[in-house]
């Protein structure tokens, strides 16, 4: 079963994507980008008021691809308790560089999971440095939320190969990127762990109010695409 990634701006967005239904329970502040951060405080609530019934995850921001800077925001987030930190691999900068030095965050127990951006030429051969690093995931979004969904950037082949690859490697796997129920069938077809939404909760876009009844209606598409691809 694809598990469902709702990202989530609030704690009162968390509690009703929690109660909705999804597996995972994103902690990312639209307003700041792609991958905006939560306050450190309101991690520190979130985990108080859910983490014992909810998995979840919390980005670092929209940082430049600078070690230094990456290892610090890595561990101040891990230290909130969440149970997985995603950390963005934006275009520019030393990749494997910023992959090993993000290794010391990970063997003091943080979960990292790497974010590559579909919108910026990723390098897939990135993922078994990942995977050596000890980082527990990996997955494909975009950086400009502008330039459309994950699937007009990569092709079903690409995608098909990135999942088998992060798999092959032990790394959960993650899709997301302005995806709609559209894009729910294909990409379920392919196996990946979970796939992400934020715009699709949501009223208006990505920076309005988490719709329950859209949320329902990705849980049941998640469900009727998984039940279509194991038959």
């Amino acid at each position: 079963m694809t598990w469902l990634l709702a990202s989530v701006r609030d704690l009162a967005e968390a509690e009703l994507a929690w109660a909705g239904g999804a597996e995972l329970v994103d902690l990312k502040d639209p307003d700041r980008g792609a991958l905006g951060a939560w306050p450190e405080p309101e991690l520190r609530r979130a985990v108080a008021r859910l983490g014992d019934r909810a998995v979840l995850s919390a980005t670092t921001g929209d940082l430049p691809m600078e070690p230094a800077g990456l290892v610090a925001a890595a561990g101040t987030t891990a230290a909130a308790g969440v149970a997985y930190v995603k950390v963005g691999f934006f275009a520019g900068g030393d990749h494997e560089a910023c992959a090993e030095a993000l290794a010391a965050v990970a063997a003091q127990g943080a979960r990292l999971v790497a974010v590559l951006m579909a919108d910026q030429r990723p390098d897939l051969g990135l993922l078994p440095r990942l995977a050596a690093a000890g980082f527990a995931g990996v997955m494909l979004d975009t950086a400009d939320k502008r330039s459309g969904s994950l699937r007009r950037h990569l092709d079903q082949a690409t995608l098909a190969r990135f999942v088998a690859t992060a798999q092959g490697q032990g790394l959960l796997c993650g899709l997301a990127g302005s995806l709609g129920l559209a894009d729910i069938p294909p990409l379920v077809a392919l196996g990946p762990d979970y796939l992400g939404f934020r715009g699709a909760l949501c009223r208006g876009d990505r920076t309005g109010s988490l719709d329950p009844q859209a949320l329902g209606e990705l849980r049941e598409a998640l469900a009727s695409s998984a039940t279509a691809a194991a038959g």
